[in-house]
């Protein structure tokens, strides 16, 4: 879509239109970027804006899509009041700065700090505060491949099964834990724990 389609979209508050233009994850980053200034106060805009970072951004590859735009909008996006679910976006997004991470790791809504918990680019002492969060945010902790591997070993015991399930299925969790979860209580965490040891032979 030409800059101008887009500008005349802009213009004349076709919403619908630049919606359905965000959901093109191949969409330029700068006309994203463009269609975010210009309608930063919009809740749908904002959102979708969100949306289209998170699709066009890969965990197993961080540097796909990382760009200096993309960062500016997730920066600007953690802040705006207008969509309070855009902040998951930013929070599990991994391109999302650590100055950004860390604020948001103090987020009121306990999902927020949840996804933050299960960022990869979140920082050891950040996750380290999530330790004693409540349990969504401890299982987002036990899934994410940065944690450190003390933490790990004292989320092998805990009472949620499915914090245990996650760190069963996380793909760099230490062979010993996924060894000593294979003995766990709940034969799905068990039979996680053994498939993901199988993946690694």
């Amino acid at each position: 879509m030409p800059d101008t389609i887009i500008a005349d979209a802009i213009a004349t508050s076709n919403v619908a239109l630049l919606i359905t233009e965000l959901e093109n994850k191949l969409l330029p980053i700068e006309e994203v970027k463009m269609i975010y200034d210009a309608m930063r106060n919009n809740k749908e805009i904002v959102g979708q804006v969100a949306m289209n970072l998170s699709l066009r951004t890969s965990v197993y590859d961080r540097d796909r899509e990382y760009s200096d735009a993309m960062v500016e909008l997730l920066r600007d996006i953690a802040i705006n009041p207008v969509d309070m679910g855009a902040r998951w976006a930013v929070a599990k997004n991994p391109h999302t700065p650590v100055d950004v991470l860390r604020i948001l790791a103090k987020d009121g809504i306990n999902l927020v700090r949840a996804l933050v918990a299960t960022n990869p680019s979140t920082p050891a002492d950040v996750l380290e505060t999530f330790f004693s969060d409540e349990k969504i945010v401890r299982d987002g902790l036990s899934g994410n491949p940065s944690t450190p591997v003390k933490l790990l070993k004292i989320l092998a015991d805990d009472n949620d099964k499915m914090v245990r399930m996650r760190l069963a299925e996380n793909s760099d969790a230490p062979t010993d834990i996924l060894a000593s979860l294979l003995n766990d209580s709940d034969p799905d965490v068990a039979k996680a724990a053994e498939v993901n040891l199988e993946k690694r032979t």
